[in-house]
Order: C-alpha cells, then sequence, then structure tokens
C-alpha cells in the first residue's frame, strides 16, 4: 500500500467537501490561515460567476495537527458549502420523505435529462446507469477541486520547508496573448500577483477583460492557457527506469485530468517540434565549479527526472461548457431534441484552473521529494535531505 496518498469526497451542492492525507510526517507547521489564502486565490479571478459570491471557502483542519503542527497521523480537511442550505431537500441522503408530494416536486426542479455537451453528464449516465443527471452533475462539477486546492497548499507548505516554491500564472484568454520575460519568474509571479486574471502582461491583462466581458454579454464562455513554475527543487525527483515512475508523465495526467483541460506541454512543449536539436536542447556549462545552463527547453525534466532547473509546465483549458446561451442536446427521457440544462457558471475560470494546477503539480512533487528523502518526522527528512 502506498504510504502517502489522499482521497477526496463530496459534492457540489453537498453538505460538505472532504480530504483524508495519509502518511504526512510529523512535525511540520500546517496553518488553516494558508490553505484559506489558496482557496481564496481558486474563488477570485475576472470573469467568475456568482456561485464565488455565495460561498467563501474557508477549510477547517479537523484532525492530524496538533499545537500547529503534523503529528504523523492522517490529516483530515473539510470545507463547508454555504449553498447546501438551499438544496438541504434534494440533496437529503435519506428517501423517507418522498412520499411527501411537495418534497417530490422539489427534487423534480433540481432533477434533469438533457445532458450539456462538454460535461460529465451523458457518459457518467450511461456508465453508471442513472436516469438523474443531478448524480452526474454533483460529483463531476469543478467544485470539487476546491479541496484539492486544500490538499495542494498543505503540499506546498511542507514543501517550503525546503525553500521549494511555486506559482502559477495566465499566459492567453481566448485570442488574446500575454507577453512575458522568458525565466524571468520572480518578475513573472510579482506581476502576476496583482492581476485579476492572474496575468504578468498589464496590457494583454486589460484586452483579456475586454474580451470576456464580450463574451458574457453574447451569453457565452472562454478559455485559455496557464502556466505553472516550480523551482529551487533537487536533482532526481522522478526516475526514468519505469514509464510509471516519469515525473513528466505523472504531472501531466496530473494537470490533465482537471475538468476543462484538454491538453498539457512541459518546456517547450509544443514549440520543440519546430526546433532544431542544436536549438532545443539546453547545454550544460561550468564556472567557478558549479554546473549551469542558459536554457530551460526541456522545462526542469530530462529522462523523467528533475534536472535541478524550475519544472515549467503549460496547460490549455476549454471554454466552460455551461452557458446561458444553450447549447443543443437530446432529453434522455423523451428521446427528443432538446437545449441542454444550464446551472450557475463562469464565463472564464483560466486563472482558477491555474491555481488548481498549482497545487496538484505541489502534491506531485511532495509526493517524489518523499520518495526519495522521506522519513517519518521533519527532522529526519531534513537529515536525509542534507547528507
Amino acid at each position: 500500500m502506498k504510504k502517502f496518498r489522499f482521497l477526496t469526497s463530496g459534492e457540489s451542492h453537498g453538505k460538505c467537501l472532504n480530504a483524508i492525507i495519509e502518511g504526512v510526517p510529523a512535525g511540520f507547521k500546517i496553518t488553516e490561515d494558508d490553505i484559506n489564502k489558496d482557496l481564496e486565490r481558486r474563488q477570485s479571478g475576472y470573469g467568475r460567476g456568482k456561485r464565488m459570491q455565495i460561498e467563501t471557502d474557508k477549510c477547517e483542519i479537523k484532525s492530524g495537527v496538533r499545537l500547529g503542527k503534523t503529528t504523523g497521523a492522517p490529516i483530515c480537511l473539510e470545507i463547508t458549502n454555504k449553498d447546501y442550505e438551499n438544496w438541504k431537500i434534494p440533496m437529503n441522503i435519506s428517501d423517507d420523505d418522498l412520499k411527501n408530494k411537495e418534497i417530490l416536486k422539489i427534487v423534480a426542479q433540481k432533477s434533469f435529462t438533457t445532458p450539456r455537451p462538454g460535461h460529465a453528464d451523458f457518459a457518467g449516465s450511461v456508465k453508471y446507469q442513472l436516469e438523474d443527471l443531478r448524480d452526474v452533475l454533483e460529483r463531476s462539477s469543478a467544485r470539487q477541486t476546491a479541496i484539492e486546492v486544500a490538499v495542494g497548499s498543505v503540499a506546498k507548505q511542507i514543501l517550503r520547508e525546503f525553500s521549494i516554491i511555486g506559482f502559477s500564472h495566465v499566459i492567453q484568454i481566448g485570442k488574446v496573448k500575454a507577453e512575458v520575460i522568458p525565466q524571468n519568474y520572480t518578475l513573472i509571479k510579482e506581476s502576476a500577483e496583482h492581476s485579476e486574471l492572474y496575468c504578468a502582461d498589464d496590457v494583454a491583462n486589460d484586452v483579456m477583460k475586454e474580451a470576456i466581458d464580450i463574451a458574457k454579454s453574447n451569453g457565452d464562455t472562454l478559455g485559455g492557457k496557464f502556466e505553472v513554475i516550480f523551482g529551487n527543487l533537487p536533482i532526481g525527483l522522478g526516475s526514468h527506469v519505469h514509464w510509471d515512475r516519469k515525473i513528466d508523465g505523472r504531472i501531466a495526467q496530473a494537470v490533465m485530468s482537471i475538468p476543462a483541460v484538454k491538453s498539457v506541454e512541459i518546456g517547450a512543449g509544443i514549440k520543440s517540434a519546430e526546433l532544431l536539436g542544436s536549438k532545443m536542447h539546453d547545454e550544460l556549462f561550468i564556472a567557478d565549479n558549479k554546473i549551469y545552463r542558459k536554457s530551460n527547453n526541456a522545462g526542469g525534466i530530462e529522462g523523467g527526472m528533475t534536472n535541478g532547473e524550475p519544472i515549467v509546465v503549460r496547460a490549455a483549458m476549454k471554454p466552460v461548457p455551461t452557458m446561458k446561451t444553450p447549447l443543443r442536446t437530446v432529453d434522455l427521457y423523451t428521446k427528443e431534441q432538446a437545449e441542454s440544462h444550464f446551472e450557475r457558471s463562469d464565463t472564464c475560470a483560466v486563472p482558477a484552473c491555474a491555481v488548481v494546477a498549482e497545487a496538484r503539480i505541489a502534491w506531485i512533487l511532495l509526493d517524489e521529494f518523499l520518495e526519495k528523502f522521506g522519513g517519518d518526522s521533519l527532522n529526519e527528512i531534513r537529515k536525509n535531505y542534507e547528507e
């Protein structure tokens, strides 16, 4: 059994979202404040919908941390869904009241049989033989990424003990692309933190906002691209010996499985197909007995292992498929042509998706870090790391 892992539970409009993290060593300082700052980042960003006005996500650490530090026991995290107050009847776990006509009416109002193109509705209903697509929507919703961000925040707090820091920023919304200074990561991070879209290019930021406004007025949505960067990583996280131990593969899977992400790139990514080998590969130099590179087209990973350079991951997020201007679909009950179901939605959620990707990558990095330098306590891990 894998020692370090996590599981989550919860529905979009259920009582809460939960996570159990197993295998966190003792002695690490973990705070709810740091987790909640990341949750706030996930909820912010220009183009978000009304759900963000209802929920102010706060995470409560239920176990595994005492007097500010991890104890080595499983950590339980919980985020309460405030909107559950409006969904108590249709999301009730019991069927005791279903004989009541008024209760049945309320449940029926929240049920639907018109799958939304681009969502899990159709495939999920067929796979699990579900008649009410609400049963698919509730778990497949991007709402579940809130608890994943909380888990990722725990990972980032542990990585910070070893000065491993990461951030994310938006590089494209729709057709509007940002211009950023390659490898000037400190400047990119500082500029992105002051943007509503987490975009380091002030000019592009304003044009992006205009594009979002136009899409919103047309009842449409926009996707885009973002970049996640983690620095100060030790050499050798991951492995070249088996395909499923290569860290670039693990990172790609973690990011690709985020709802709405359709492609993942590392380093030069798709542009590597256009480059000559002499221009693509990052040459090694030495000065003062230190080996260094002048480029990072590999994105910090060679042969499935970290090579000491910053990890650079980019991903493309498709437009949110729930729109005020509904797409055509088929009613699974009547088998007639219909318009897709509309649930509260965002016009653009690329900044939020970037925060989720940052959290998931942090988890993969921590998993590999503990695999290489692991122990049962911070002191033991620090000793292994320094040696």
